[in-house]
């Protein structure tokens, strides 16, 4: 008894250090470190940032701009009933391959395979992911001619979106377009987004068309500044034809001479 006694002495606080530490362990694996967890946080948090509560902020602002977005679409949608606007995207398109394409050619003209025997007419326009490709301009009863943005001889009126400033576009045979401004100091900023214009007697307004590239603001007789096309006009397989009925040139306001039609 007194050798157990002397042992117990000797080795007491190892073997409750040892039970502690064995409690301890159990514990943790039990609540698979929970406590352990919380008590770091709360010693840690007055060096931490508040990420929890930078996340539920982000989340809300999300929130709060999609909502916006929402209004905004709702509210244009009644805009554009209240002017008589109609939507082209709500217009059931024909799908149409590229049949044929000239290499002298390239940047100029393309050949659908859809005709007039599927309802195609001359003037309908043609769009591709991204935005306008172009307009038809002469129909077979299985083909379609159409003329792209990026032909020279093409003329498209544009608005600058933000902020309302007019102009048109021609082609320069690439996946550029010179935009030349009505307006002799026109608000436009590189990367500002390209669409057509409500005064367009070719296209329907609001079509994307391309972004701002770079602005040359001292360019006599008017600014003018180059547009990158944000349709693959360069590498057209598929395109989307829809209607549309350009207004009559007559259709003038008197007084006004006739405008070109763009």
């Amino acid at each position: 008894m007194f050798t157990l006694r002397r042992w117990w002495d000797r080795h007491r606080l190892q073997i409750v250090l040892a039970s502690l530490a064995l409690g301890a362990a159990a514990f943790l694996r039990q609540t698979h470190g929970a406590v352990l967890y919380e008590t770091y946080q709360i010693l840690t948090r007055p060096f931490q940032p508040d990420v929890e509560r930078k996340v539920v902020l982000e989340n809300a602002q999300v929130q709060e701009l999609q909502q916006r977005l929402t209004e905004l679409e709702s509210q244009n949608q009644r805009l554009q009933a209240l002017l008589g606007y109609v939507s082209t995207t709500k217009q059931t398109g024909i799908t149409a391959p590229v049949i044929g394409r000239s290499a002298d050619h390239w940047w100029q003209h393309v050949v659908l395979g859809r005709g007039s025997q599927d309802g195609i007419k001359v003037g309908y326009i043609v769009t591709a992911p991204g935005g306008v490709v172009g307009r038809v301009i002469s129909v077979s009863p299985n083909t379609s001619r159409v003329l792209l943005l990026s032909d020279p001889s093409s003329r498209v009126g544009v608005t600058v979106s933000r902020s309302r400033n007019m102009g048109y576009i021609r082609g320069q045979s690439s996946n550029r377009a010179t935009m030349e401004f009505f307006d002799k100091v026109p608000d436009v900023r590189q990367g500002d987004v390209i669409t057509t214009s409500s005064l367009s007697q070719l296209f329907p307004p609001g079509l994307p068309v391309g972004r701002v590239e770079s602005i040359n603001l001292s360019k006599s007789p008017a600014p003018e500044a180059v547009i990158e096309l944000t349709a693959p006009v360069s590498f057209l397989e598929w395109a989307t034809i829809y209607p549309h009925t350009a207004p009559s040139p007559s259709n003038t306001v008197p007084g006004e001479p006739a405008k070109p039609r763009l």
